[in-house]
């Protein structure tokens, strides 16, 4: 006779409780919080060459043209002062920043309006003809300003406008298009096909879709294109050179050729002038830095 014993319920395996986590000197790194060595020397060198030409910079347009060559640049000064900053206001350096920012405003202005505009279209159209237009503004990207000099010095003589701020203002405007065109395209390209037709049904046309719609969603690619086309005007050097030759329609970058002699250039107040030439340009990115990131990245920041 076979007796078979009763079969116990099996039951889960008791589970084992995690150790506590160890504090102190004795707890334990995993790979993820152990530091980067070589990730933090490589910072720490990129900080020191980028800080390096900044200190130079600064320390040299508080020094004595005197005091200049014989200390070097990245001595302190002994005797500091703060006449260079002086001095480059008294060489007419408020007229030409007066001047660059009537240039750069005109320019941010027809790029952001055209570029716009020429994006809206080509990513609602999808036509052979704006595909067309796409790839000529592209080809544009090819095409160095350098290389076309000569006919643009001859189109802006025979249109009137040489010697003039206007004779700045397009060609800048038409070379930073490219850029700018490329960037909307690929910001309003990320708009929801699915915000569209709600705007269709609405009954909003294609005006109304692309200042209610396109402009407030595409804010940050309209920002970079801003900040791109400020750029351009701002430091722009061959147009003004080339297009212009009066003192009163000088530029800040023509500008700093007023602190440069016939035997020897003022090395203090031409940095000091370059300080004071780039602080609206730094306010400039200072309020618009997150747009600018977020419109380099996409819309909303994909």
């Amino acid at each position: 006779m076979t007796v078979r014993l009763a079969e116990s319920p099996s039951r889960p395996p008791a589970r084992r409780r995690p150790d506590p986590p160890r504090t102190g000197p004795f707890r334990r790194r995993s790979g993820r919080d152990r530091p980067n060595v070589l990730a933090g020397m490589g910072v720490a060198l990129w900080l020191v060459i980028v800080a390096l030409p900044l200190y130079a910079l600064l320390i040299a347009t508080v020094q004595r043209a005197e005091n200049y060559t014989s200390s070097g640049p990245f001595t302190p000064p002994t005797d500091p002062t703060l006449g260079n900053y002086g001095k480059a206001i008294e060489n007419g350096l408020l007229g030409f920043v007066l001047n660059t920012a009537i240039v750069t405003a005109a320019v941010v202005a027809i790029v952001v309006a055209l570029a716009s505009m020429t994006g809206f279209a080509i990513v609602r159209s999808r036509t052979r003809w704006t595909t067309g237009v796409f790839r000529v503004f592209l080809l544009g990207l090819a095409i160095p300003s350098q290389a076309v000099i000569v006919p643009v010095y001859l189109i802006i003589v025979q249109l009137g406008l040489y010697d003039t701020l206007t004779a700045i203002v397009l060609p800048t405007a038409a070379f930073a298009l490219p850029v700018c065109v490329l960037i909307l395209v690929g910001s309003m390209r990320d708009i929801s096909e699915e915000l569209y037709e709600a705007m269709a049904l609405d009954g909003a046309g294609s005006v109304r879709t692309f200042l209610q719609l396109v402009v407030p969603m595409s804010r940050s690619g309209l920002s970079t294109i801003a900040v791109y086309a400020a750029l351009q005007a701002w430091n722009g050097f061959l147009f003004p050179l080339i297009l212009t030759q009066s003192p009163d329609k000088r530029l800040i970058t023509m500008g700093l050729f007023e602190f440069q002699g016939q035997y020897r250039i003022d090395i203090p107040g031409l940095l000091a002038a370059v300080v004071l030439s780039t602080v609206p340009l730094f306010l400039v990115y200072l309020f618009a830095r997150r747009s600018l990131v977020q419109g380099m990245m996409g819309v909303g920041g994909k």
